[in-house]
């Protein structure tokens, strides 16, 4: 078997969908700086689902992931998303330098993770071990809740960072320091999949805080990101990742409020 070059980045996540190991891919792309996907690779290069079920039950020289993304490199192995790009920016030059924009870019990056989860939980909202369609009735009642009152507070919250960021970048602003930075990808990435998750409710939520969308065009827009969406590599949403399209979860928002006592 053909063996990788131990000095390679290596992320580790479920082939055929984008799910979290997205904000680590984005940053490899932003940057231009090679990695190796490991679960995307054939078996007979050592890839696939089954390398990165082995990385869950193998002992080594680090803590093993309670499971994907993780990310490898060399003798040093991080996983959750947030740690691995809190390790992995200044590596790649996607955060600026000093502890306080680097403390802002994680405390931005753990927001994301958290509207992200709930975001999953709109379609296992009682057991990810639970196939959406035996769910259903909850699915909607759940959505109802995070279009009407949780996507609000998370794009309010992202909408004013770029406010409280004491230097804005020129051609627009940015939620950390003068340039991008992985916490502006991982916006993007957070904006594009409500976009396809739910396109009738961000119509209306993004006329709220266009600032926010005008944030991921100009990231879509970047040479090298352009050609990594435009490419292979970008895996398309679809209905086994976190983002996932179903109409009738889209129009959740409509369900009526509860009666007050």
């Amino acid at each position: 078997m053909p063996k990788r070059p131990s000095h390679a980045y290596e992320l580790f996540y479920w082939p055929g969908i984008q799910g979290r190991g997205e904000f680590v891919r984005l940053a490899f792309e932003a940057a231009g700086v090679p990695y190796v996907d490991v679960g995307r690779l054939p078996a007979s290069r050592g890839g696939g689902s089954a390398a990165v079920e082995r990385l869950l039950e193998e002992r080594g020289p680090w803590l093993t992931p309670l499971g994907p993304p993780a990310l490898r490199h060399g003798k040093v192995l991080v996983a959750q998303t947030a740690a691995i790009l809190q390790w992995l920016a200044p590596r790649l030059g996607l955060v600026p330098r000093d502890e306080g924009s680097r403390l802002r870019a994680h405390q931005l990056q753990l927001t994301i993770a958290d509207l992200v989860a709930e975001v999953h939980d709109t379609h296992h909202p009682i057991a990810v071990s639970l196939y959406y369609e035996d769910q259903r009735r909850e699915a909607a009642h759940r959505a109802a809740f995070l279009l009407r009152e949780r996507i609000p507070m998370y794009l309010g919250y992202l909408d004013g960072a770029l406010d409280s960021n004491p230097n804005p970048a020129g051609k627009g602003r940015v939620l950390v320091g003068r340039g991008l930075s992985y916490v502006d990808l991982s916006t993007f990435q957070m904006v594009a999949g409500l976009r396809y998750a739910f396109p009738r409710a961000m119509a209306r939520q993004e006329r709220r805080v266009p600032r926010l969308g005008a944030l991921h065009d100009r990231v879509a827009a970047l040479p090298r990101i352009a050609a990594y969406l435009a490419s292979e590599r970008r895996i398309p949403f679809n209905e086994w990742g976190i983002f996932r399209h179903y109409p009738e979860l889209d129009r959740a928002a409509k369900s009526p409020r509860r009666k007050r006592a």
